[in-house]
């Protein structure tokens, strides 16, 4: 073979056989095992990982491991704290700028499900050194129009060679420190919101096995670029008692996380959950993500399944990539906030009730 070209045989070879030439069409999605928040590593497995594992004791730290949360928080006086956070993954989609969108949207979103607003972002990034530069042009491009919509700048980073892509941000948000929005403080009476749709993993993963169309695919796609801004803007004001971003775990993996580590027990309707249009029909067809498996044995042994169909069971296992906010805020305010999502135009959906007692129930 010529070395002054580019190995044909690239990255793709690894994971389907096939040979993907970088220098012409490229589909970022045939260069990655899996894509978005299903390459998350287990949940089951951190936990095991990180048991035991605390930073030495520091006054200031407000948030970190002990327990953990969607990021650390650092106290730098009485009115002022800073929020750290960092996510990256492997292609969920194959346009670029939709890549660069949804990576940034993942990250940025993390600081809003802490109550706070990002201040300064950095890139990490691995890519194929024979990716056309144009195409990775436009993934900077676009997580740096994130970045901006979102009130911080994009200011730096660090790139590697790697065959399979990856990108994402480090991003460095403030909040005050009474204003903080933990996973722990859910309280028996609370009203429980997503303030967005499920199915983003089993749409991406049912139009790759083309089981679902290109309308569907460009649905999960907005929702995923949506930023969680103006759901947390909303929030500020209804002083909410916890929040967290629906990610990698799914639905039923964060609703465990806030049920635990509040000492309640969360109750889910799933007559109520929302989803994606084509979501469920995927599901219904037996389709399921990489990281499904992963999610059934982190969340299954905390779950209290009440008839509910396996459709929706697996659209509460589904990992959601750039997904909504988990909401419970006292059951008083649930009204207040329905309007004023609705007054906004913005999606919002009651899910369920906290109660005393421990563990998922889903009916």
């Amino acid at each position: 073979m010529d070395e002054s070209r580019p190995d044909p045989y690239s990255s793709r070879n690894r994971f389907s056989g096939r040979p993907v030439d970088l220098d012409t069409t490229v589909k970022l999605t045939d260069l990655a095992s899996c894509g978005g928040c299903a390459s998350k590593y287990s949940a089951a497995r951190l936990e095991q990982l990180l048991a035991g594992f605390i930073p030495a004791e520091a006054e200031n730290l407000l948030i970190g491991l002990s327990p953990a949360d969607d990021a650390a928080v650092y106290r730098l006086d009485d009115e002022r704290a800073l929020i750290f956070t960092l996510d990256f993954f492997p292609p969920v989609v194959d346009d670029p700028g939709d890549y660069g969108a949804i990576a940034a949207a993942n990250a940025l979103n993390d600081v809003f499900a802490m109550g706070g607003k990002p201040l300064l972002a950095l890139s990490i990034a691995a890519f194929p050194e024979e990716l056309p530069m144009e195409m990775l042009a436009k993934i900077f491009a676009a997580a740096d129009a994130q970045v901006r919509a979102a009130g911080g700048l994009l200011a730096g980073g660090h790139t590697i060679r790697d065959d399979e892509p990856k990108y994402g941000l480090a991003v460095v948000g403030m909040v005050h420190p009474s204003g903080i929005w933990p996973k722990n403080g859910a309280r028996p009476g609370d009203a429980l919101f997503l303030t967005k749709p499920l199915g983003t993993g089993l749409i991406m993963t049912g139009y790759k096995r083309r089981e679902a169309g290109t309308q569907q695919l460009d649905r999960a796609i907005r929702w995923m670029r949506t930023l969680n801004d103006q759901s947390a803007d909303v929030l500020r004001a209804l002083q909410p008692n916890a929040v967290t971003d629906v990610t990698g775990f799914g639905l039923f993996g964060h609703a465990h996380e806030v049920a635990d580590r509040s000492g309640v027990r969360v109750w889910l309707e799933s007559a109520r959950f929302p989803a994606i249009d084509g979501a469920l029909d995927v599901a219904r067809r037996g389709i399921r993500t990489s990281g499904d498996p992963r999610n059934r044995d982190f969340a299954a042994t905390h779950l209290e399944l009440h008839g509910v169909p396996e459709t929706l069971v697996a659209l509460g296992y589904d990992p959601q990539t750039a997904g909504g906010l988990l909401v419970s805020l006292p059951g008083e305010r649930a009204a207040a906030l329905e309007a004023e999502f609705l007054s906004r135009k913005l999606f919002a959906r009651r899910v369920g009730r906290v109660e005393e007692g421990a563990g998922v129930v889903v009916e």
